[in-house]
């Protein structure tokens, strides 16, 4: 069985917990995106094809959710918070620092392919802002000296450890 095979079979698996099948998009494009690193075109068009929906469905979902990438990311993606509250305590600065740090823009990926930067709304942690997701972990409270060390904890291939919210 070829590797479109085996995603077929596990996406019919996730579908199948579901008594709504489509309730199932989410995870299956997470899947998707474990699998390529970032859910792609033909990945969507299996999940609509299994799912029993449409294409521009199944597109107009994953670019709802910003934990699902549309396109190739890198290594580490680094989601800074740009909301108000987070804009308040401190995010432009952050945003402004890891862009002169890595010399990219949000939507950006460093020609080594080991980071992206993307800014977001709401990461539901206002009262430790300014914060940033790397990958699936939160970092809070983020200043330059904080910021160099993630970026260099990453860079030596290490994933930072995710802080506490709570």
């Amino acid at each position: 069985m070829g590797v479109e095979g085996e995603l077929r079979e596990r996406m019919e698996a996730i579908a199948a917990r579901f008594p709504q099948r489509l309730s199932a998009l989410i995870p299956i494009l997470y899947l998707v995106q474990q699998q390529h690193g970032y859910v792609t075109k033909a990945g969507m068009e299996l999940a609509a094809e299994i799912l029993g929906t449409t294409p521009a469905y199944v597109d107009s979902v994953a670019s709802f959710y910003t934990m699902l990438y549309r396109r190739p990311v890198g290594k580490y993606v680094l989601q800074v918070c740009r909301t108000l509250p987070c804009a308040l305590m401190g995010a432009d600065e952050v945003i402004a620092y890891v862009q002169e740090k890595l010399g990219i823009e949000p939507g950006e990926t460093t020609p080594d392919q080991l980071f992206t930067l993307e800014t977001v709304e709401c990461l539901a942690a206002c009262h430790v802002a300014p914060l940033m997701m790397v990958n699936e972990g939160y970092k809070v409270h983020l200043d330059r000296a904080k910021l160099d060390a993630i970026i260099n904890e990453c860079s030596r291939g290490t994933s930072p450890h995710s802080d506490d919210i709570y």
